[in-house]
């Protein structure tokens, strides 16, 4: 830690200073320099800073949770899963969070999440349903088919649409549609 001043998250990313940036996430005040950090952590990548952003998430500034949040996404490491499961559990009145887990867990691809993604289906906020729904489509689990179906016919037209792509990247096809291609007949409800 610098002497004067709160760290120069900036200089640390221009030295690609990993263990600075981790210390970085520890400065008490402002609460920027700790959202920067995970932010450049996130973006930097490394196996080195999974701990730390995982410590990040219990932050009490929702802006560094957000970024710890999306951080652990982007490096992708499955040491995070658990941890971006218990943020969706933790019933964080802050749908960027939640969302931002749901996006995160998408990214990673680990099935244990499956659970609850499918949870997060019916979540109050669009957003954090449609974020499930994308993430359900990337980790392509077979569990996930018949609430992507129920998905389709959300109020809102983000979520349809999530759903509809998930259910697309599972094989599924709804009965009834013609196939575009010369002399098909029509897709049957592949479950």
């Amino acid at each position: 830690m610098p002497l004067f001043g709160p760290p120069n998250v900036d200089r640390l990313i221009a030295k690609k200073d990993v263990s600075g940036l981790i210390d970085a996430l520890e400065y008490p005040v402002p609460w920027r320099v700790r959202r920067d950090a995970a932010m450049a952590l996130g973006a930097m990548g490394g196996a080195d800073a999974v701990e730390a952003l995982i410590a990040a998430l219990g932050d009490d500034h929702a802006s560094v949770r957000l970024a710890a949040t999306e951080a652990l996404g982007r490096i992708g490491d499955r040491g995070a899963v658990e941890h971006l499961i218990g943020v969706i559990g933790s019933g964080s009145r802050a749908v960027e969070i939640r969302k931002a887990a749901a996006d995160s867990l998408g990214q990673i691809g680990d099935p244990r999440a499956v659970d609850s993604l499918l949870a997060c289906l019916k979540d109050a906020s669009w957003s954090v349903r449609r974020a499930a729904a994308e993430a359900l489509g990337r980790i392509g689990d077979p569990r996930a088919v018949e609430p992507l179906k129920v998905g389709s016919g959300d109020s809102d037209a983000n979520v349809r649409r999530a759903s509809l792509e998930a259910l697309a990247a599972l094989g599924w096809r709804p009965k009834g549609l013609l196939n575009e291609s010369p002399g098909a007949a029509t897709v049957s409800d592949r479950d």
